[in-house]
């Protein structure tokens, strides 16, 4: 049986320790950018400065890196039709140069250098391709800088739909159906497009491999919506999933690493995300209010379910190779919890299910932060 949440073990614990440096790292190259910026201005406003002194780093949209001032994030917010932007402000942050160090460098905007001084960790708030695919991971590792989350690995095999899919299935795990298809096989095979429903069920929910909040997803009711979802798909990726619908609750449950050699713990209770006249839970309606849905939290499900759900979470995280934190989805059937996906980089505004779920587990947010930066330090030895 996998443990649950020890709200206040991460609390006293941290009470003993010197004051570190975070890096929060935010914004990024995908369409997920302006709710990148939003989860920073909640980390940054709850974060505890007690503990932890804070460096807000925003990638824009064209992959500079740039020092941000803390008034900057103070403004952004989501709203329909508005989303925050990182704007390149003509400051660069250079990452260490070596293993030697965790010093970061700034050119101002004069051109001037000055150290911006010893880091401890990076926290990144990036969704999407560019930060939660293992590619930043991937920068962070080779100069031996501590970060929260998943590494390469895991991050990578998640964040591909596809690729994630086939692990779990091989593992024992229930996914929904799917087929995988690229622009490349339908302009070699133009036909192929009548035959991507085979052996599917509808509605079929068409959706890039490789992207997150429900950006280029389409929900589609008989084939000739394919073509049209298709499209909006391909806009986000080269690959795409044509994936069938599963008859069932959605649930979502918060995992977070063990300490030391302990397993992953779960939060103590699941959230449902109930639909009231919305098709499926998209972009609008995660983010930007859009009516239809609610969220009920916590979800009533019986013991035998939770206890269900909790273990297929756990077994799912260990499986990919996971670490600090995930958010895990599910379909719950009548024939028990299917993964819907595991979110690596979950939606961490103080509104967002992952952190609530810890919440209403006993687990606060500014806990709950302090918690995972302490995991990702003490994953890596210190110099």
């Amino acid at each position: 049986m996998a443990p649950t949440a020890r709200p206040h073990e991460g609390k006293s614990r941290v009470n003993t320790v010197a004051k570190r440096t975070v890096v929060l790292l935010f914004g990024g190259r995908s369409s997920e950018h302006g709710i990148s910026c939003v989860t920073a201005a909640g980390v940054l406003r709850a974060i505890d400065r007690s503990r932890f002194d804070v460096i807000p780093v925003g990638i824009t949209q064209q992959g500079a890196t740039v020092l941000m001032r803390e008034d900057d994030l103070a403004g952004y917010r989501l709203e329909a039709g508005s989303l925050p932007e990182v704007r390149d402000n003509g400051t660069r942050v250079l990452w260490p140069a070596s293993v030697a160090t965790r010093s970061l460098t700034l050119i101002d905007e004069s051109g001037a250098l000055r150290t911006l001084g010893h880091v401890d960790a990076v926290l990144p708030m990036l969704h999407g391709p560019y930060g939660e695919d293992g590619t930043v991971q991937g920068m962070l590792d080779l100069v031996d800088l501590p970060y929260v989350g998943s590494g390469v690995l895991g991050s990578a095999l998640c964040m591909d739909k596809h690729a994630v899919k086939t692990v779990l299935a091989a593992a024992g795990i229930p996914v929904a159906p799917w087929r995988t298809v690229t622009r490349e096989q339908l302009e070699r095979d133009p036909y192929l497009v009548e035959r991507l429903d085979e052996g599917l069920s509808y509605p079929l929910f068409v959706k890039p491999a490789r992207a997150g909040s429900s950006v280029g997803v389409s929900r589609v009711i008989d084939a000739s919506g394919i073509p049209g979802a298709l499209e909006v798909a391909f806009a986000e990726d080269r690959t795409v999933l044509i994936e069938s619908g599963v008859t069932g609750r959605e649930v979502e449950i918060a995992v977070l690493e063990g300490r030391g050699d302990d397993r992953p713990r779960t939060s103590s209770v699941i959230g449902e995300i109930v639909f009231t006249g919305r098709d499926f839970y998209d972009f609008e309606a995660k983010y930007l209010g859009a009516a239809g849905v609610e969220l009920e939290l916590p979800a009533r499900v019986t013991g035998a379910e939770f206890a269900a759900i909790r273990d297929a979470a756990v077994h799912a995280f260990e499986v990919t190779q996971c670490a600090g934190l995930a958010r895990i989805d599910f379909f719950l059937t009548a024939d028990g919890p299917v993964i819907n996906e595991i979110n690596t980089l979950p939606g961490f505004t103080p509104i967002s299910m992952y952190p609530r779920l810890w919440e209403e587990s006993g687990l606060g947010y500014t806990e709950l932060i302090t918690e995972l930066v302490e995991l990702a330090i003490a994953k890596r030895p210190a110099y």
